[in-house]
């Protein structure tokens, strides 16, 4: 239990005592953490084993199986954490994290891939640059537009218009700067909308959900002092 003490204008909380554990601290702080990075080390392997076979296992089943896993991956990282910070913090949390979530998958691309310094390691030159420029952008539009707009609000209409809102815009920007790469093979038609955008929307519809189930449990009074008194 946090006692919250008034002090010198600003909130101080006394934090629990060495001897204060309980069931959930460890359902949620030991076993929850570790089944997520389980999971996702489970769909990189399933990634790596469908692609052991070359250029040849990126067609079929295969190639289906291994889009939808990066697809998740890209979605996770570069639209739900700095949507979900962005709604329940504000927008400075949501741009820093888009940033830093957009550099982590436009990297983590690159190496997945075998893409250095814009060549395949087989050979072929390929200009990359708008593609990785764009998931960092887009990340970071989505989780400060989102921020800048839902204002701390609690209502769950206006997050879900503010979700739905910025991740439309942030797909519209995303597909853009795709038709800037020499390389790029997602074209500005109604696939690559349902590709970049409209799995975006989708996102951006779910993730004020689980905004909410957050500040049902007090993740929305975690703030700084600043934001607390203001």
């Amino acid at each position: 239990m946090f006692v919250y003490v008034l002090w010198s204008n600003s909130v101080k909380v006394m934090g629990l005592g060495w001897k204060d554990w309980n069931r959930s601290d460890v359902i949620y702080g030991i076993i929850a953490p570790l089944v997520v990075v389980l999971v996702i080390v489970g769909l990189s392997l399933v990634s790596s084993f469908l692609m052991s076979g070359g250029r040849s296992a990126m067609s079929g089943s295969s190639g289906i199986i291994i889009g939808i896993i990066s697809a998740i991956e890209e979605l996770v990282l570069t639209v739900a954490v700095p949507l979900l910070l962005g709604l329940v913090w504000n927008q400075w949390a949501g741009g820093a994290s888009g940033f830093l979530m957009g550099s982590i998958w436009s990297m983590w691309y690159a190496v997945k891939y075998g893409l250095y310094s814009g060549s395949f390691r087989g050979g072929g030159s390929v200009n990359l640059g708008p593609t990785l420029l764009g998931w960092v952008l887009s990340a970071m539009l989505i989780g400060y537009m989102a921020g800048a707009l839902n204002k701390h609000s609690e209502n769950f209409r206006r997050m879900l218009i503010v979700g739905m809102g910025t991740t439309a815009v942030g797909g519209f920007f995303l597909l853009g700067m795709f038709q800037l790469s020499p390389s790029n093979v997602i074209t500005f038609d109604f696939t690559g909308f349902a590709l970049n955008v409209a799995t975006r929307i989708a996102v951006g519809a779910i993730v004020p959900i689980i905004a909410k189930v957050f500040m049902w449990y007090g993740v929305v009074h975690n703030r700084p002092s600043s934001d607390v008194m203001s």
